[in-house]
């Protein structure tokens, strides 16, 4: 095999993914978003999951696209992991249809009209039949039907160049050596998963497998392990889109890969027993295109088959595996709460937009301590941890500012127009104490990489601020919750003493810089610091006046000032010179 050869190979290769990825996706363009509407509202039983898996991957060529889908419904909350196991599995039965459709390029032709069914007439036709569509003005359904053909032709094209180029290593002793040795079962194995996992689609792989074929050198104990090889490493385009996807959605990711493996292991450890003791004598039966295809299939459907009602287990098993531990699915339970039927009873409504703001306001304040413990024990998990947080709570945002303003739009009495005003304002203040805490792990991250040690002082007078933004944050989220005026009260004078403080921080820091003791690296994440603690108390001081504003019956910004007013007028003076005598250098 020359380099003509190997550049013809690799040629044929990209044709062949290049036509794959333009059928695929114009198959996808003309089915729009039925497919996923089906996906989502018929899938509701593991069988019913499974027969829809497997016809959306056939028409879309593609059980990542298929699996893709059903990991983006699951993270949405759309679909529940057990509902979506049934889907992969489908999808996984799915995928070995393009074996089947490239079993059309074994077709040799013959003379007169039999010569139409060669590869090379129909992939001529095809190609004709879609190149004059995509000219033809029309509908874009016309323009996406025509790239189908065309990438049909294209992928054709490639397995014809692939054929072509593979056809010298039949007479390869060096080639037969190689294959020879693939026959070992863990060998098959790692090549099928790793040339998959290259290529990103296990059709492809089936696909060049097949082309392979035609050299006569693969056997039934070769074609066999490259097969499971080839199914495990289907997973990982699946695995990679799950990166940046809720807890839910990545456990569903895994079952693609899970699925796989025991497939694998399953069907390995039972063919491989009954040939070490039955000697099964098709071993070394040369396979071709059709048997390579219907091999892959029936492993597939075993696997399924299997595995199908032992859906539940699989759950628990990834659930055990991907253990929830940044508390995702509490907060999906949380969203769940937020049922549009209840909005017609504005009374339930508001009461489940009051379980989930509570939630919300807990979790906001567990992420801002959890950012702060960072700053003398940081660990890259801690931080990772406190980013995940912060995109659940803007999850929080998201969902209860909207459920509020439909909430709204409906008939409500004063109290809960108030009670509904109430919740509005303090979302967003809550949300803000999270990205505050986002800050001062990013500040704390700092802190670590650039080995940044406070002087004594500095240290202590940090030490203090953050207890008197601990004790903040609790009084104004307790308040919040227990709708409680006298810790309501608190608020706005320990707030007065954090600016205080964080004014008399500055002015020390200053001196120390001019005496040497401090340095400009110290200075930088110390400020950082102080920023984000004082932008903290301020949303407690707005968290504990809504509260204010709420129990005396009104919402508006006058009210709100007078209401600051009041409480100085009242309590302040008791309540800050208590908070003075606390919290000092």
């Amino acid at each position: 095999m020359g380099i003509a050869d190997v550049i013809s190979l690799l040629g044929g290769i990209a044709l062949f993914l290049y036509g794959m990825a333009v059928m695929g996706d114009n198959l996808k363009k003309v089915a729009g978003s039925k497919l996923e509407l089906v996906l989502y509202k018929l899938s509701g039983t593991p069988l019913k999951g499974v027969l829809l898996g497997t016809a959306v991957t056939a028409v879309i060529q593609s059980s990542s696209a298929t699996s893709v889908m059903v990991v983006g419904f699951v993270n949405s909350g759309m679909m529940k992991v057990r509902q979506a196991i049934g889907v992969i599995m489908g999808a996984i039965l799915g995928t070995s249809v393009t074996g089947w459709i490239l079993c059309l390029n074994s077709l040799s032709g013959g003379s007169g009209w039999v010569d139409l069914l060669s590869t090379a007439t129909l992939t001529g036709l095809f190609a004709i039949v879609g190149i004059l569509l995509r000219m033809v003005k029309g509908k874009p359904t016309r323009k996406h039907l025509g790239n189908i053909l065309l990438g049909f032709a294209v992928l054709m094209y490639g397995m014809t160049a692939m054929s072509g180029a593979v056809a010298p290593l039949k007479e390869s002793q060096a080639f037969i050596d190689i294959l020879t040795k693939f026959s070992n079962p863990l060998l098959g194995i790692l090549v099928g998963l790793v040339f998959t996992s290259v290529l990103q689609s296990a059709s492809a792989a089936v696909g060049i497998l097949q082309v392979l074929s035609g050299t006569g050198a693969i056997t039934f104990e070769i074609a066999l392990p490259i097969t499971m090889g080839i199914a495990i490493g289907a997973a990982v385009p699946v695995l990679l889109s799950a990166l940046g996807a809720n807890i839910s959605g990545k456990r569903t990711a895994f079952v693609y890969l899970l699925i796989d493996v025991l497939g694998a292991a399953i069907w390995a450890l039972v063919f491989y027993t009954a040939n070490a003791i039955f000697h099964f004598t098709f071993m070394t039966v040369t396979m071709t295109t059709v048997t390579v295809a219907l091999m892959n299939t029936l492993f597939r459907l075993a696997t399924i088959i299997v595995l199908t009602p032992a859906i539940p287990l699989l759950e628990k098993l990834v659930v055990w595996l991907i253990p929830d531990k940044g508390g995702e699915l509490m907060a999906q339970h949380d969203m769940d709460r937020l049922e549009e039927r209840f909005l017609q009873h504005p009374a339930l409504a508001i009461e489940q937009s009051r379980l989930v703001t509570d939630s919300m306001a807990e979790k906001a304040r567990g992420n801002l301590l959890h950012a702060m413990g960072l700053r003398g024990a940081y660990s890259d998990k801690g931080y990772e941890q406190v980013d995940e947080t912060e995109q659940l709570i803007d999850r929080y945002e998201d969902k209860l500012g909207t459920y509020l303003m439909k909430l709204t739009a409906r008939s409500l009495s004063p109290d809960q127009t108030e009670e509904v005003a109430k919740y509005l304002h303090t979302i967003s203040d809550f949300e803000r104490i999270s990205d505050h805490a986002c800050n001062v792990a990013d500040v704390c991250q700092e802190i670590d990489e650039k080995k940044v040690e406070f002087s004594p002082s500095a240290l202590h007078e940090l030490e203090v601020l953050e207890g008197a933004v601990m004790e903040i944050l609790a009084i104004s989220v307790d308040a919040f919750i227990e709708g409680n005026l006298q810790l309501a009260a608190r608020v706005e004078p320990l707030e007065e003493i954090i600016d205080g403080l964080c004014d008399e921080m500055k002015s020390h820091h200053v001196d120390r810089l001019q005496q040497g003791v401090c340095t400009l690296n110290q200075g930088f994440v110390f400020n950082d610091l102080l920023t984000n603690y004082e932008r903290v108390a301020d949303h407690c001081s707005n968290i504990a006046v809504a509260v204010i504003e709420v129990e005396s019956d009104s919402f508006d910004t006058h009210e709100y000032l007078n209401s600051v007013k009041a409480i100085k007028d009242a309590s302040f003076a008791r309540y800050y010179d208590e908070y003075k005598k606390k919290y000092t250098f």
